[in-house]
């Protein structure tokens, strides 16, 4: 009767203490369940530290031999230009020159009209990280029109691209502020419901976008990041 007694007594302390850690993990798991999901976000405004200027020079001619000549003395007028506007040979890359019979091709019924009969272009491409020397570049580049060059942006949609590379610098900073506005929205909703913003439950940080300010200033970038956080409200 008494070891009946004492297993009657461990049962029912065994219950006891059970029923205590289950309700404790329901109560632990409700308020754990209690979290708020808030969007921060974080811009910069920066300026582009690279540029690249894909160009393309055209000639015709009815002579392969004196077509051949003229390339040859535009490519190096066109070099010479952006040297003697400060740029360094490793900023200027001579491409390859690819010749066209126009009058050849099968598919334009007007090509065997055409008054020349081959199309040259030859490739160039300005790469720097000096985009006002470059802007600048721009701006003379005319002149060598007067000595009968024809330059023609290989990209028209985009005719210089602008590059921002200093990401890496500014994550640090940006994915701080966005966690930091995130948070700032999560207390507003926890004072209208009477609760207090915890620790943070789940961070989901979003991609880094960089777009043109706008289309007339490419040179200038918008740095974009939006990060996703829960964080937990208790009373």
């Amino acid at each position: 009767m008494k070891i009946d007694w004492i297993k009657s007594l461990i049962l029912g302390a065994s219950i006891i203490i059970a029923g205590f850690f289950i309700g404790n993990m329901h109560k632990t798991g409700k308020r754990y369940d209690r979290f708020v999901q808030v969007k921060g976000l974080s811009e910069r405004e920066v300026n582009a530290d690279l540029a690249v200027w894909p160009i393309n020079i055209t000639l015709t001619a009815n002579d392969l031999n004196s077509l051949k000549v003229n390339v040859e003395k535009q490519n190096k007028e066109v070099y010479d230009f952006f040297i003697a506007q400060g740029f360094e040979e490793n900023e200027l890359t001579k491409g390859s020159t690819n010749i066209n019979d126009v009058r050849a091709d099968i598919y334009n019924s007007n090509s065997r009209n055409s008054e020349f009969r081959y199309l040259a272009k030859s490739e160039f491409t300005v790469r720097t990280k000096d985009i006002n020397k470059l802007q600048k570049a721009l701006s003379e580049s005319l002149k060598l029109m007067s000595k009968g060059i024809l330059l023609e942006s290989k990209n028209t949609w985009k005719p210089v691209e602008y590059v921002f590379t200093g990401l890496n610098d500014l994550k640090p900073s940006m994915i701080e502020e966005a966690t930091k506005n995130a948070r700032e929205v999560a207390k507003k909703f926890a004072r209208d419901s009477n609760s207090q913003v915890g620790e943070i439950r789940i961070a989901r940080q979003g991609l880094f976008t960089i777009n043109d300010r706008d289309e007339n200033t490419p040179q200038i970038k918008i740095v974009r990041v939006v990060s996703t956080i829960d964080f937990q409200l208790r009373d």
